[in-house]
């Protein structure tokens, strides 16, 4: 189920990237700051913590663990 979320997720973030509807867009921001390199500002942050968030909960620390025993290493939670 969290692998399908995450998926999910990414292609959606795949999609949003492509904002086609603000190419024409000449509105600005704040006064200053083009809508498009606004709503890419906002994307980076969204898809930031996306990946955060992929990796505190979706990581695989069985197979990371298991390579470290293979290395011989010891491993702290």
């Amino acid at each position: 189920m969290k692998k399908a979320i995450i998926v999910a997720v990414f292609i959606a973030l795949a999609v949003l990237h492509q904002d086609f509807w603000n190419w024409d867009n000449d509105n600005f921001v704040f006064g200053w700051l083009p809508v498009g390199l606004a709503y890419h500002a906002g994307f980076s942050i969204v898809a930031a913590i996306f990946w955060a968030l992929v990796v505190k909960f979706a990581w695989p620390t069985k197979l990371e663990k298991w390579a470290n025993e293979e290395e011989g290493k010891i491993t702290t939670p």
